[in-house]
């Protein structure tokens, strides 16, 4: 009997310490998906950006319209600057309480769908003149307590 009993605290301690050198691991695995959905959403703020600059010329407008008003900060989805936009995504000052959405085809927007955990803030300057704009993006999010952001920068050309 107390073989037994030794024998089963042995596997008992065995199975916590895998347990304890698993759990880190899942947390981690967690961590990159969220940290590789940030680096995706700020490419797709660049690229908002991007196509708000090709509308602006497709449309006889100033290229850097609307966006070079974000100096402060915008927030913007895949739908600021199409036939498709609403009220919700157009392109304003950014909102730190504005999570984007996740609707049921899995893409964000600030219009329909679940809230997520991200926040996207836009922000524009014109670094080297009037040609050429500093595109910043940044990709805030909080989980299990900790806070966490991602930033890309890109420069934006005027091609005309």
């Amino acid at each position: 009997m107390l073989e037994l009993i030794v024998t089963i605290a042995i596997l008992s301690f065995g199975i916590v310490a895998v347990y304890g050198a698993f759990s880190p691991l899942v947390k981690l695995n967690n961590s990159n998906s969220m940290r590789f959905r940030a680096m995706y959403l700020g490419q797709e703020g660049f690229e908002v950006v991007r196509n708000i600059r090709d509308n602006n010329v497709i449309g006889a407008q100033s290229w850097s319209f609307l966006i070079d008003a974000c100096s402060q900060g915008c927030q913007a989805d895949y739908k600021t600057g199409t036939s498709a936009e609403t009220s919700d995504n157009q392109l304003k000052p950014y909102d730190d309480n504005n999570f984007l959405k996740i609707n049921s085809d899995g893409l964000y927007s600030y219009d329909a769908g679940e809230n997520t955990i991200f926040k996207r803030k836009i922000t524009v300057a014109q670094p080297m003149g009037s040609d050429v704009l500093k595109i910043n993006v940044q990709i805030f999010w909080d989980y299990s307590g900790e806070s966490f952001n991602y930033e890309t920068v890109g420069y934006l050309y005027n091609w005309q």
